[in-house]
């Protein structure tokens, strides 16, 4: 199937990741001019875009001004922003340990939270969103996570953000379906498995594979193939939804 990716232009936050690294491959395999950001791992990015034939941009999900910069560096290379993914997050302090009262938890830790992954994903969408309008093409598609609809002790905050993503992708599916051939998703991950996570695999990943009808856990390339679906012109009908990926959990 043609997915009508090529020479069209695909920014992924976050790629450096273990799922966003996936996401960057799977959009260059179909042709497209892939931007992928990283906060704090320069050679990685670099790495990543020589092997895609992408170009790597900073990008601080919590700084206005980095946002600009990579929207405007975008434009200026390519001239066209056709699909975001809005895959980076940020725990804002220690990972959350579900042995803590989520009171405990100072204001500026939970506050950072919230603020760096929502206000991260909304900014960003707001700046590719007039590209998109004049073109009348566009593709959000933004990486949520499990934790939002099933809950976990210890990521209150962080499901907690990932469930405002939900809120603000359903609404600006209607504000900028108007507009054009512009779709907004959410993509939602379960527990997966990745290059970066073969501990937590080990400990875990036992537990949660007899929970799936698969009997397995999905890999980050089994995630990036319904990112790269959802934000490519092969999908035509599917916006507003928050999509499971998951092996049927």
């Amino acid at each position: 199937m043609d997915l009508g990716l090529k020479g069209r232009t695909v920014i992924v936050t976050g790629a450096t990741g273990g799922i966003g690294r996936e996401i960057a491959r799977g959009y260059a395999a179909e042709g497209a001019d892939v931007v992928l950001t990283y906060r704090s791992t320069p050679d990685e990015a670099g790495e990543l875009a020589g092997e895609v034939g992408g170009v790597a941009l900073p990008y601080e999900l919590g700084d206005p001004a980095s946002a600009a910069a990579l929207v405007a560096g975008t434009l200026e290379r390519t001239g066209r922003i056709d699909v975001l993914v809005n895959n980076a997050v940020r725990w804002g302090g220690p990972a959350p340990r579900p042995d803590a009262s989520f009171e405990d938890v100072a204001d500026g830790e939970w506050l950072e939270m919230l603020r760096h992954n929502i206000e991260g994903a909304l900014r960003l969408s707001r700046l590719v969103a007039p590209a998109m309008r004049e073109r009348r093409f566009g593709r959000l598609v933004h990486v949520s996570s499990s934790i939002a609809t099933e809950g976990m002790a210890g990521g209150e905050y962080y499901g907690a953000a990932k469930g405002a993503l939900h809120g603000f992708s359903r609404s600006a599916a209607f504000s900028l379906g108007r507009d054009g051939d512009i779709l907004s998703n959410v993509v939602m991950p379960g527990f997966t498995r990745t290059a970066r996570n073969g501990e937590m695999v080990e400990a875990v990943g036992r537990l949660e594979s007899d929970r799936a009808p698969i009997g397995r856990l999905l890999d980050a390339a089994e995630v990036a193939n319904a990112v790269v679906y959802l934000g490519s012109a092969a999908n035509t009908g599917i916006t507003g939804q928050v999509i499971a990926v998951n092996g049927g959990v």
